[in-house]
């Protein structure tokens, strides 16, 4: 690891919230994703039965 000096505790702290960042960000597309092909099924579903 590189010497950071006296910014170290700032760039580390950045590189945290940045990861925790991209972390939620993958884990709400997971999510809608899931959502969202639920809902697809669920209309699909609903035009197989009506014809």
């Amino acid at each position: 690891m590189p010497d950071l000096g006296k910014y170290g505790d700032t760039v580390l702290s950045a590189y945290g919230v940045s990861i925790a960042l991209l972390i939620v960000l993958v884990g709400l597309s997971l999510w809608r994703g899931r959502r969202v092909r639920s809902a697809l099924a669920e209309v699909e579903e609903r035009a197989k039965r009506n014809g």
